[in-house]
């Protein structure tokens, strides 16, 4: 039987903002440069997408890759996506990244003096955690482009930090109608029973990438998935997740205005080893990793 959640500790800085690299590297002429001045000026956030590299390893990184060209063609259209090569920049930054130590890179589409550039930040991954405390956000919805990883990630950040300020380590989104939409770094998952349940797609949000790996291994492992229009207080005796590419699946152990969760036995921990069974080693490209960091006369970013 589930046993419900009563006790927990709370760490309000439990998902620390990764320290970015001390030299971001910039798309420019068919090759990543590495520059100091890319942060200088001011610049918009159209794309990011980032994921765990663990000694040179990552999971789910096609869909990672899926999801962040999708959304650079998107954003700049066909023609303008292909003059910059975004492909080429993508497997340029797989090519840069380190294959020893733990990693938390993010790739960028952005504005800055008036056109887009492309941008990698290799940043060192923060302490991995098992279980967080949620905490519902009460206020505006401030998400400008729901279904698009990047423009409201300083937003998102705003909604985690007041969220600490209670004692939780993350905020969840809900409809005006009131019903669960997502974490602010996150995507809710929840069980009933045996059954998994996610958030009705009626709902804009991130498509997730972890949420998309659990699902095929539901799939796989004959497990019954429905959408749902749930309020917070319909998950009240549900074993919840809070999933996404940083931490794969963490337990939620308490939520600030909302219900009381539950926990089945061993089932976390079965999870968690089938998602980090599907880790794969990082592709090779000698050609651009060698391009990587070449020089750094590239254009002022």
């Amino acid at each position: 039987m589930p046993q419900k959640l009563e006790t927990h500790s709370l760490n309000p800085m439990s998902e620390p903002d990764p320290a970015p690299a001390a030299v971001p590297a910039l798309w420019h002429a068919g090759a990543l440069r590495t520059r100091t001045d890319c942060d200088l000026a001011p610049a918009t956030l159209r794309v990011a997408d980032s994921w765990l590299v663990v000694d040179g390893t990552a999971r789910g990184l096609e869909l990672h890759r899926e999801r962040f060209l999708g959304s650079t063609r998107d954003a700049l259209g066909s023609d303008l996506a292909d003059s910059l090569e975004a492909e080429a920049f993508w497997d340029a930054a797989i090519a840069a990244l380190p294959r020893a130590g733990s990693w938390f890179p993010r790739v960028e589409l952005r504005d800055q003096h008036g056109a887009p550039h492309l941008l990698l930040r290799v940043r060192p991954a923060p302490e991995l955690r098992r279980s967080l405390v949620l905490a519902t956000h009460t206020g505006r919805d401030p998400r400008t482009a729901p279904t698009v990883k990047g423009p409201d990630l300083a937003s998102m950040v705003r909604l985690r930090t007041e969220a600490q300020s209670v004692g939780a380590d993350e905020a969840v989104l809900v409809s005006p109608d009131g019903y669960l939409v997502e974490g602010a770094t996150s995507s809710i998952v929840w069980w009933e029973g045996a059954e998994l349940r996610i958030v009705d797609h009626a709902l804009d949000r991130i498509p997730s990438t972890t949420e998309r790996t659990i699902l095929t291994l539901a799939a796989a492992l004959g497990v019954r998935v429905e959408e749902r229009l749930a309020r917070p207080e319909d998950l009240d005796g549900c074993e919840v997740w809070a999933v996404n590419a940083l931490h794969g699946i963490r337990i939620v152990t308490a939520w600030h205005g909302g219900p009381a969760t539950a926990e089945e036995p061993g089932r976390l921990a079965r999870w968690r080893l089938r998602l980090d069974a599907l880790r794969r080693a990082l592709p090779e490209h000698p050609d651009a990793a060698s391009a990587a960091g070449a020089n750094t006369d590239g254009p002022t970013a």
